[in-house]
Order: structure tokens, then C-alpha cells, then sequence
């Protein structure tokens, strides 16, 4: 195992250790207090005849503060391990995800009406969250070794098209439409970063415009034409598929710029605002905290991508600026869509707000995330070539 840390004649683990970035992990650190803060609120209860709030740290907070201790000794794990072992294995990461989206096929965890669970008794794994970091690692790996002359071939882009398409259309079978989109959106992304010719994509987009109509009517469950129709307009059914986006309006709305107040949210404490512990968690901080709670939270979402923006720009090998930008717009997806999603920007999908909403997995993929963003960090003048995994001289 010591060889996953520590190569011959390079860092020591101790060495690896001290080069890792602690203000970003303090300002990580932060964003997971305010997650806590806001769990803690969304557990309280009504007391007394004055209507007083009172909150609690179960169900959600003391949950989440334990997989939040989990995750950062993983993301230090992660942060201090070898960058080629990382590169080596990359497909491999990518295999074991793929593998348990197939086990969620045969015999996943049916939810909320979905199947996007594997049961391991101890806790509920959801695999689609794990492919969104296995996706940009293999990604990565691929176009780490590509010339400016490959890049150029649409021939050469059919294997990594494949390795977003398999997992894409697994996810879709669940179904679990803004999860698939997520991972579509960073792949293409992951190709822009890597280099790919702009008329690709506008030949692309124009193949996916093409496709909407067909979409809509062979791929699209009933419930997700509803979304994108209440999207559309969310007074058509304010009680049926409209009722979540037009009650996060009013609670958007009753926060004003500086909020309500500390627990003294009515839409969330009343109960009006569904999901308020994971995905309408900014709608209660904002209806809390108002305006100004939400610009600042968004504020701090987005230094520590600046964090990891400037950390793959920094990095002397191409696997890292691959990995580090890669992961930094799939951590950027988080956020905007499921703000824009509160808002009424988006059409309502289950996709959480990173570190801040309750939930495990999404916890250990975003910390693993930020780990390997730090790994990058912690290697970034190791050199590599570009057609292997040994390092340049």
C-alpha cells in the first residue's frame, strides 16, 4: 500500500502532506459549517404558543458532520497519493463506477420512485454520483496522451464519446435526467478543455437540437415532460407538478434582502417548502438570510473554484490541467443548476448543493473531488510526457 503514496526518490508522504493548500481546505471547511448550520435549522421545531423555533442537530447535522470528518480524511488520502498512480488507474476508477450504475440495473435500491441506490447495509451507495468523478479521470487520462494532430481526428474522439455515453444512458434508465445531464455537460466540457475544434461542437449542437423532438417523445418519462412543461409555466398545476418551484419562489421572495431571520423562515419551519435538507437547501438560506445570505454563499462557492481554476492552471503536466479544470466544472455544475433549478432558471431536478446539502454520497464524491484537485496541486510541477506514464527528464 505504501507504494500508493510514495515512489522511489520522490516526496515523502509527510513531504506531499505539508504541500497540501490549507486555505483551501479552510475555506471547504466553511462551506460544510454552513451546510451544518442550515441542516441544524431545517430540523427545528415549533415550541410553545409564541410559535418559537428550536433547532436540532438530528436528524441531518450530526450525520452529516460525521461523513463530513469521512470525507476529509478521504480527500487528505487522496490529496497525498502519487499523481500517476491517479493517471495509471484512471480507467480503472472509471470501470468500478461503470460496474455499479450495472449493479443498479439488476438489483439497485428502488426510492422516491427511482432505482438509483445500491444497498451495502451500512449505508446507500448511488454510483452515478461516483461516475461523475470516474468520467473526468478516464477523460483525462484520455486526452493526456493525445496530440494536437489526434485531436483534430473525429475518429479519435469516438472512444471518449463512448465513455460518456455508456454511463449517460445507464443513468438515464434509473431514471435520473439531471444527474445524465450533468455528466454530458462535463464531458463536453472535458473536450473543450482538451483541445477539440469548435466547429465539432456547433455540428454537435446542431445534431442535439435535431434530436429534441425525438427525445422528447421516446426518452422522456411522463413525469419529466411535466417538469419541463411546469418549468414552462408552474401556475398550469400549483398543486400538483408546479407546487415546488412556485413555493421556493414565495420563500425566495419572503427573505428579502437581509431575510427573516435565523430558524424564523416561515415556507421551510411551516413546512411548505419540500425537500428543504437537500434540494431546496438554498431556498431556505436565502429565505433565512435573504439576498444577501445567498450572494454570499454563492461568493463562497465561487473562490474556491477560482481555487481550483488557478491550481490547473498552475500544474506543469497535462493530466493534472485536464483533471483539475475537469472536476472544477463539474463542481461548478453542482451549484449552478441546482440554484438555477430554486429559482426557475432550470426545469426541478434532483441534483444537490454541494457540501451543503444532506446527503453521503454526494458528500464523498465532492470531497474526493477537492482531493484530487489538491493532488494536482501538491504535484503540480511534476512533469509527464504525453504519450506515457513516466516522467519527463
Amino acid at each position: 500500500m505504501a507504494s500508493l503514496f510514495q515512489r522511489p526518490g520522490e516526496m515523502t508522504v509527510a513531504e506531499r502532506f505539508g504541500q497540501i493548500s490549507w486555505s483551501m481546505i479552510f475555506l471547504i471547511t466553511l462551506l460544510a459549517g454552513v451546510g451544518f448550520v442550515m441542516l441544524y435549522s431545517a430540523a427545528g421545531v415549533s415550541t410553545g404558543s409564541g410559535g418559537e423555533v428550536v433547532g436540532s442537530m438530528d436528524p441531518w447535522t450530526n450525520r452529516q458532520m460525521v461523513r463530513f470528518v469521512i470525507g476529509m480524511a478521504a480527500l487528505i488520502a487522496v490529496a497525498v497519493t502519487d499523481l500517476r498512480i491517479w493517471l495509471q488507474y484512471a480507467y480503472v476508477v472509471y470501470g468500478v463506477a461503470l460496474t455499479l450504475l450495472l449493479g443498479v440495473e439488476i438489483a439497485g435500491h428502488i426510492g422516491m420512485g427511482a432505482q438509483r441506490w445500491i444497498d451495502l447495509k451500512i449505508f446507500l451507495l448511488q454510483p452515478s454520483e461516483v461516475m461523475k468523478v470516474g468520467l473526468v479521470l478516464a477523460l483525462a487520462r484520455y486526452f493526456h496522451g493525445a496530440s494536437y494532430e489526434n485531436i483534430g481526428r473525429i475518429v479519435y474522439l469516438i472512444v471518449p464519446v463512448g465513455l460518456i455515453l455508456a454511463p449517460v444512458a445507464l443513468v438515464l434508465r434509473q431514471p435520473d435526467l439531471g444527474t445524465a445531464g450533468m455528466m454530458t455537460i462535463g464531458g463536453v466540457a472535458m473536450f473543450f478543455i482538451a483541445g477539440v475544434r469548435m466547429w465539432k461542437f456547433i455540428l454537435a449542437l446542431i445534431g442535439g437540437l435535431a434530436a429534441i423532438p425525438l427525445a422528447w417523445e421516446f426518452l422522456l418519462h411522463d413525469y419529466q415532460r411535466r417538469r419541463v412543461l411546469t418549468f414552462i409555466d408552474p401556475d398550469s398545476d400549483p398543486m400538483g407538478s408546479g407546487y415546488h418551484i412556485l413555493q421556493s419562489k414565495i420563500a425566495l421572495g419572503s427573505g428579502g434582502v437581509f431575510g427573516r431571520g435565523f430558524m424564523a423562515g416561515t415556507q421551510s419551519h411551516l413546512d411548505f417548502l419540500p425537500e428543504k435538507q437537500t434540494d431546496f437547501i438554498f431556498t431556505m438560506l436565502a429565505e433565512e438570510f435573504g439576498l444577501f445570505g445567498g450572494l454570499a454563499l454563492i461568493a463562497l462557492y465561487s473562490l474556491i473554484l477560482a481555487y481550483c481554476i488557478a491550481i490547473a492552471l498552475r500544474s506543469r503536466n497535462h493530466f493534472g490541467r485536464l483533471l483539475a479544470m475537469g472536476l472544477a466544472v463539474t463542481i461548478f455544475l453542482y451549484v449552478f443548476i441546482n440554484i438555477a433549478m430554486v429559482i426557475g432558471v432550470v426545469p426541478v431536478v434532483g441534483v444537490p448543493l454541494p457540501l451543503v446539502s444532506y446527503g453521503g454520497t454526494a458528500m464523498l464524491t465532492v470531497m474526493v473531488a477537492f482531493g484530487l484537485v489538491m493532488n494536482v496541486y501538491v504535484h503540480r510541477d511534476l512533469r509527464l510526457s504525453r504519450g506515457g506514464l513516466d516522467e519527463d527528464d
